[in-house]
């Protein structure tokens, strides 16, 4: 191995994350929003409906790991929920090449969103266009959107019906952390409100 060092202190990378974290605990309503959250999903499945969820690079990765956790299995064994994450490259390339790639979230919940299914939307800005764009279209298709943010929440914090707030300043993979955090809470959430978590 080389001589060379770290240009940063690892201890302080662990710190940075656990302040944020400390931070987003500390509001009161992050705990409220997040179960606000499980409610509507879990009423959403119980119902028939199913769960969309999309973000851009990493959050697209938090999405599909969102949507594989409830079709698969989280803890424990039970049913496969229906959630899927906007995520086919066929979709994608041909709606972005036709549409731009603002609508390519938008278009995909035009033809595959009905009314009763719920939107999730994660975006550490706050102002991915395309995820604002799904937010319109699940508007006026009769879903629920739920949006993870970062920042202020940006101009998607006044477009869905249920924004959480990661109130962070600094770089994305902080507020990340923080919704990697929430998506299984909500995944365990979802699951003990259905009734199906064994004890």
């Amino acid at each position: 191995m080389s001589n060379q060092t770290l240009t940063f202190k690892v201890i302080d990378e662990l710190k940075e994350a656990y302040e944020v974290l400390g931070f987003f605990i500390g509001r009161p309503d992050s705990a409220s929003q997040i179960e606000m959250a499980i409610s509507i999903m879990a009423h959403s499945i119980a119902r028939r409906g199913k769960i969309i969820s999309a973000g851009n690079g990493g959050s697209m990765c938090d999405a599909q790991h969102f949507a594989e956790e409830l079709t698969g299995r989280y803890r424990e064994n039970r049913p496969s929920y229906p959630a899927v994450a906007i995520c086919d490259p066929s979709h994608l390339t041909c709606v972005g090449n036709d549409y731009g790639f603002d609508q390519v979230f938008a278009r995909y919940i035009e033809g595959m969103g009905f009314a009763g299914d719920v939107f999730l939307g994660i975006s550490t800005s706050g102002n991915s266009k395309n995820i604002i764009e799904a937010c319109r279209v699940c508007k006026e298709k009769g879903l629920t959107s739920i949006c993870l943010l970062g920042k202020d929440g940006g101009a998607l914090k006044d477009l869905c019906d249920l924004p959480i707030i990661v109130p962070h300043d600094g770089y994305a993979d902080r507020i990340q952390e923080v919704h990697t955090m929430i998506i299984h809470i909500m995944i365990r959430g979802i699951e003990d409100m259905l009734n199906i978590r064994k004890d």
